[in-house]
């Protein structure tokens, strides 16, 4: 017997959406208290991980033991709870968490190396020191943004992006971040594996098992599973199972290697210049300001898959302009506290909006705020703070995937059967891919990168830049797509361009006011063009 003819609504393509259906919670709509209290702590949870591996990797080279270690991911966490919400109710008033940013390391480990540094014999005295040689280039590398975001020149640029140069950008913001996935997944595979296994079965196959407890599984599936698998790693630690292995192992595996809650003090509060005063090297400030510079086209991205799956508009250029420089003021205030580290916007808890479905402005602001409760608290912090790297990096690749299909998704908007679509689309993934490879490759191998000239700072703005494969990949996009048979009148539509028309001004759609308008009035003062 034959089977039936589909009917024609069966044979359309699927509708096109400028908001991402399906969205328990959107933007401006907040859950239940005790909900959105629960959320907010799951958002923290998430975002300790870049808190903790970035001064775990930083600190001990800097001349730092647990006890810097403890009060300088202290002081990230305090700085990061400020930043996101002045970023919520200033900024692009998205759900996004501003935290640490990996983008800063390479330029804070030249300064690390810096010559002179070397002849210190005191491990405190040159930590102290390498701090404050980072705040100086922080603070002056914060310029940048500000400038940038306040003078209004990066909504011109942001104006020119269409969905197809788009697309690419946010999808490597999230894929481009696989070195942080499984290869540490690997280093503990006994606890990273069924943390994986077990997050991807309550979120996505329980719900639909148990559809009474679905809403329960799908929004709180981060904390249940590291709760099961922290408690698994808890007993495999005080059972002897990491007893004789390697070194590298145990520092992996057990529960009670990070040393963190030993060197955190019950409470203490940060504050500006806790380390002395900054000091200044021209050619390091100039470093960190290509890392400046990286973390603004990443955190773009990361800022236009927030929207995405907040169920909000595409952020109007003028808006991302005032998000991008409240995140130099926030790159200001790591330079003043002294993070050892920069900010950008969190690509973990972006995606964290998609697998919860919930992108409510007020769950991130609460998060901020257990952020800063746990940041003065240190021994209630470093509890959770001492979570094995394998279980985070798990959650990272369930997470990132988010942001990546967040980039993939505005390929909706663009023609697919075009031939320039697909050029444009394939060689800036490909580029953006292979060309940071080169350079990790070669830096690994070499102890240098592939560009090694006499002048230290030249060298480390030229690695810095290239070894982002977000920031390749979309600029190869960008330009291509800016550039590339503009004059042809199918184009236009083919990029997706027009889709996009009535968000490049504020006032051109009602629910930008909705969405992005500043609190208290405050447009009347600071208005969005």
């Amino acid at each position: 017997m034959a089977a039936p003819a589909p009917k024609q609504e069966e044979l359309q393509p699927h509708a096109v959406r400028d908001q991402l259906p399906s969205v328990s919670y959107c933007l401006t709509s907040p859950p239940p208290w005790p909900e959105a209290i629960l959320l907010g702590f799951q958002h923290y949870l998430v975002m300790l991980g870049t808190t903790v591996i970035i001064p775990t990797a930083l600190v001990p080279q800097m001349g730092g033991g647990n006890e810097e270690k403890a009060r300088v991911i202290q002081t990230l966490l305090f700085v990061a709870g400020i930043n996101t919400l002045i970023q919520s109710f200033l900024g692009t008033r998205l759900p996004a968490v501003i935290g640490g940013s990996y983008t800063f390391v390479m330029p804070t480990i030249s300064i690390i190396l810096a010559g002179r540094y070397s002849g210190i014999a005191d491990p405190h005295e040159k930590f102290v020191r390498t701090m404050r040689g980072t705040q100086g280039a922080l603070i002056v590398a914060s310029t940048l943004q500000i400038i940038m975001g306040f003078s209004g020149l990066w909504r011109i640029v942001v104006r020119l992006l269409s969905p197809l140069s788009a697309a690419p950008l946010v999808a490597l913001v999230g894929f481009g971040l696989y070195e942080l996935g499984f290869p540490s997944v690997a280093k503990c595979i006994e606890i990273g594996l069924p943390q994986i296994l077990l997050l991807v079965a309550l979120s996505q196959y329980i719900p639909h098992l148990a559809p009474l407890l679905s809403t329960a599984f799908e929004r709180f599936a981060i904390i249940m599973s590291v709760a099961v698998v922290w408690l698994y790693a808890f007993f495999l630690t005080v059972g002897g199972a990491y007893k004789n292995a390697a070194p590298k192992t145990q520092f992996h595996c057990r529960t009670d290697r990070s040393g963190l809650v030993g060197g955190a003090p019950w409470i203490s509060v940060p504050y500006p210049f806790q380390w002395g005063a900054p000091t200044f090297d021209a050619g390091e400030a100039f470093a960190m300001m290509a890392a400046s510079f990286v973390a603004l086209v990443e955190s773009t991205g990361a800022f236009i898959a927030v929207s995405r799956y907040a169920s909000a508009t595409p952020c109007p250029p003028s808006v991302m302009s005032r998000g991008i420089g409240w995140q130099g003021v926030g790159i200001l205030l790591s330079g003043l506290f002294g993070t050892a580290n920069g900010s950008s916007v969190s690509v973990e808890n972006a995606g964290l909006l998609g697998l919860t479905r919930v992108g409510s402005r007020r769950v991130v602001q609460i998060s901020a705020g257990f952020m800063i409760f746990f940041s003065i608290l240190g021994k209630f912090g470093a509890v959770f703070a001492s979570i094995p790297g394998s279980i985070i990096a798990a959650i990272y690749c369930v997470l990132f995937a988010y942001v990546g299909m967040a980039g993939v998704g505005f390929l909706q908007f663009c023609n697919l059967n075009s031939f320039r679509t697909k050029f444009i689309m394939g060689f800036s993934l490909f580029m953006g891919l292979s060309v940071p490879q080169y350079f990790n490759e070669y830096t690994s191998v070499a102890g240098f990168g592939p560009v090694h000239t006499h002048a230290r700072w030249f060298n480390d703005m030229i690695n810095v830049v290239f070894s982002s494969k977000a920031f390749v990949g979309g600029a190869v996009a960008y330009f291509l797509d800016n550039t590339l048979h503009r004059r042809d009148g199918t184009v236009r539509r083919d990029r997706g361009h027009h889709f996009w028309d009535r968000f490049r001004s504020f006032k051109t759609d009602p629910r930008s006011e909705e969405f992005y308008s500043l609190p208290f009035n405050l447009n009347k003062f600071f208005p969005s063009f």
